[in-house]
């Protein structure tokens, strides 16, 4: 069976072939700090952290990175309105974001990049494309000159003269369109204004544009061209679109060889807004608060919820649909629990085999532009299966399966569950912890950076995620690698 990917770029379904065989480098645009995680980000998180699963599962050597946004006009406004500082607000919400997310079952990124810890590759890229004549500097501002990038618009699929001018995203239009050579230009790097943070920079005191961004702490982490890019549909123009502008520009490679989109977000077949009132955050989802009316709801079934839609479809959150799938949470979490509950009863042994043609189904439909809405169906028929003999051996005291077939079915269960990041415990926590000393988890820390001195890299990723399967997450950064118990 081939991997499959839809290709936003070229608008069709492509084998997958990585850059380098059985590696796969991806990116996925993060979050800007200023405030909670919503609904949005929860769907797009879980969808690329189960193809990040999946990709895994299915032999690659994945190096995910997830950046933050800690550089923004609304992170400043948020610290004006709070008399404090962007620094502070950033790290709350980083803090809150990690708090959020993680009780999704979303695994945390190989490294979490922030943007003003990459200011000097800023500075290196935007020279870049001046020396090119792809940039140029007005009043302290740095822009892009689109005009000069004849790909442009091949992303979204515009035409130049169709775009609307003020396409640069994240700056104040009506300062900026007098200083543009050309309505569509965008900035690289924004000169300072009275009161705002800045960083020293060839052109005078400022800060990066919002595109630039990405394209530099790509480059930075994971080199000239990646795998995988992936991010919100509403993404695609102008961010993906300027990100390809200035990285090609920059290094005459392409960016990305897949550029993936996830569908986007409605509720109750509106979109998402906080002037409609219908804004939800993932935290009051979890615990039934604030624009959530509904009752606290459990963070696989909302896990469970996003992946019965394909990724790239739009995803409506209604109360009647939370609870269907809690429902089906329900049903599958008895499956997963069959073993617990009964293996020991039915004089189940520690190892088992998986049931080759259903593994064959579930490759079969990831491997279709990773159809995990698909895949469900089939860890649907396993735990409608066991609940059934279950059932059965509760009142009949023995089940009308072999107990080697059920322990075959059970395994092959879990672990495709697990793909998934569906994983469930008698006490309904997600994941069980393991009781690592701070000692062991110190001397696999210093082998996993033996292993990257080496550069023996598929050693250094099993590591990590031998410590993440038992609910330690480790954070790279230049400064080192922190760790904490999840």
């Amino acid at each position: 069976m081939t991997l499959t990917i839809y290709n936003t770029l070229t608008r069709r379904q492509e084998p997958f072939e990585t850059v380098e065989p059985s590696k796969v480098k991806m990116y996925c645009c993060g979050v800007t700090v200023y405030d909670y995680c919503h609904l949005g980000h929860a769907r797009s998180y879980i969808v690329w952290d189960t193809i990040r699963r999946y990709l895994m599962w299915r032999g690659f050597a994945v190096t995910y990175i997830q950046n933050f946004t800690d550089i923004d006009d609304k992170i400043l406004n948020r610290a004006k309105e709070q008399g404090s500082t962007m620094e502070a607000v950033s790290n709350r919400f980083i803090d809150a974001y990690f708090e959020d997310i993680r009780r999704l079952n979303v695994m945390d990124a190989d490294a979490y990049p922030r943007v003003t810890e990459h200011i000097p590759e800023i500075h290196q890229l935007i020279q870049i494309l001046e020396e090119k004549g792809l940039a140029y500097a007005v009043g302290g501002d740095v822009y892009y000159r689109v005009e000069r990038f004849p790909a442009y618009g091949k992303l979204s699929g515009r035409e130049l003269e169709q775009m609307q001018a003020g396409a640069s995203g994240r700056l104040d239009a009506e300062e900026s369109e007098a200083k543009k050579q050309h309505p569509f230009d965008f900035a690289l790097w924004k000169g300072a204004k009275p009161g705002e943070p800045a960083w020293s920079s060839p052109w005078g005191e400022g800060r990066p544009g919002w595109h630039i961004e990405c394209s530099a702490m790509i480059r930075s982490r994971l080199g000239e061209t990646i795998d995988i890019h992936g991010g919100g549909g509403d993404l695609i123009f102008p961010h993906h679109e300027n990100e390809i502008a200035q990285s090609e520009a920059a290094i005459n490679k392409p960016l990305a060889r897949y550029w993936t989109h996830n569908g986007m977000v409605m509720v109750n077949g509106q979109k998402m807004s906080k002037s409609l009132g219908n804004f939800i955050t993932i935290r009051e989802l979890l615990d039934g608060t604030g624009n959530w009316h509904g009752e606290p709801v459990n963070a696989m079934a909302v896990r469970l919820f996003v992946l019965q839609a394909h990724y790239r479809k739009p995803l409506d959150f209604t109360e009647e649909a939370i609870a269907t799938a809690e429902n089906s949470w329900k049903t599958l979490k008895e499956g997963l629990l069959f073993g617990s509950q009964y293996g020991e009863k039915l004089g189940w042994g520690q190892e088992s085999t998986m049931i080759p043609e259903l593994v064959s189904r579930f490759q079969e439909l990831g491997d279709d532009d990773f159809n995990f809405s698909g895949g469900l169906a089939v860890l649907f028929e396993l735990a409608k299966e066991l609940r059934r003999e279950g059932n059965i051996l509760v009142h009949e005291g023995k089940t009308k399966t072999p107990p080697d077939e059920l322990h075959r079915q059970w395994y092959t269960l879990i672990t495709l569950a697990k793909v998934l990041g569906l994983e469930a415990a008698p006490d309904d926590e997600t994941i069980t912890k393991d009781g690592l000393s701070d000692a062991d988890i110190e001397a696999l820390i210093q082998q996993r950076q033996d292993a990257r001195k080496t550069k023996n890299f598929a050693e250094s990723d099993r590591i990590r995620n031998e410590l993440q399967a038992q609910g330690i997450t480790l954070i790279d950064s230049p400064q080192g690698t922190r760790w904490h118990r999840n």
